[in-house]
């Protein structure tokens, strides 16, 4: 054995080697960039820049890669090692078994917000509104999950609407979803079986403890409320003010909340005059959804 330096020293190969041979150099180089996860990561952009499904790479590790192929690997990879998000990289996310485009403008979906769907798909409603839709994941994906119910989506960031209804082309949904630029409840009309929201929840003052993907990368509105008082509770509150004007009688209401706020989130709905608030977990048992209903006289 030579005296060579480790996996991080060896230099990305000439084009005309496999896809393997361009792997080991391209985790090597997310793993010293500190990536959580190297190799999956490496994976992903990989068949990305090779036009493949990620699943159906390991059919077409021992392919060789053209030269454009590689350079689009390359720049990839250096993206990525700056923290960029995969998502980002590759413009999709996989959310409830569908793709949604992804950019900049949008909150990233995230698995944890599946349990917002589970819940939401296990009350009865016929209409819907999303508030801070974004990328439109979560109205679309319970449109989707329940036709022929409709549904509407408000934003305030237009760039973030122009996603949503690409998502919603995208998807075969452009007739059953209605997106609307508001400032929360502003341009909001009639009422809704169900409203559902994942709000901005992150305090101002934790926003340097997150992930350099999230804090870099992701649209600050999208995370962090306006005017917060540093518990990342307002937009709960602008939430719960207009819930029962807009809720049917006996409609529900579902927010995501973050692992510590679900009695606050409880008690502002409570006191906003919704009933029956209750918590539920994701997968790593953490609360992450409240739940309330408007009274059946509201």
């Amino acid at each position: 054995m030579s005296g060579a330096g480790g996996p991080s020293d060896r230099p990305a190969p000439a084009h005309g080697g496999n896809a393997a041979a361009h792997l080991l150099p391209a985790v090597a180089r997310l793993r010293a960039a500190g990536v959580p996860d190297p190799v999956g990561d490496a994976r992903r952009l990989l068949a990305h820049a090779l036009n493949l499904a990620p699943d159906r790479l390991t059919l077409h590790m021992g392919d060789a890669v053209p030269a454009d192929a590689a350079a689009r690997l390359a720049a990839l990879i250096a993206e990525r090692a700056r923290r960029r998000p995969v998502s980002h990289l590759t413009g999709q996310r996989l959310f409830w078994g569908r793709q949604f485009a992804v950019t900049a403008d949008v909150l990233d979906p995230r698995p944890e917000t599946e349990t917002l769907i589970a819940a939401a798909l296990a009350a009865p409603w016929n209409r819907v509104l999303d508030l801070g839709t974004g990328s439109g994941a979560i109205l679309l994906t319970l449109l989707a999950e329940r036709p022929p119910s409709q549904g509407a989506g408000v934003d305030l960031s237009l760039a973030a609407l122009d996603v949503a209804r690409g998502n919603a082309e995208a998807l075969g949904l452009r007739d059953r979803a209605t997106f609307v630029a508001s400032d929360w409840w502003a341009a909001v009309t009639g009422r809704f079986d169900l409203i559902v929201s994942n709000p901005p929840y992150i305090a101002d003052t934790e926003i340097s403890a997150l992930s350099a993907e999230v804090r870099e990368w992701e649209p600050r509105m999208a995370l962090v409320p306006a005017c917060d008082d540093g518990t990342g509770l307002a937009a709960y509150r602008v939430i719960a003010a207009g819930a029962l004007a807009h809720l049917a009688p006996g409609g529900h209401m579902m927010v995501e909340i973050g692992p510590t706020q679900a009695d606050a989130v409880a008690a502002i709905l409570t006191q906003a005059g919704l009933c029956d608030a209750q918590v539920a977990h994701d997968m790593d048992a953490r609360p992450r959804i409240v739940t309330a209903r408007a009274p059946q006289g509201a």
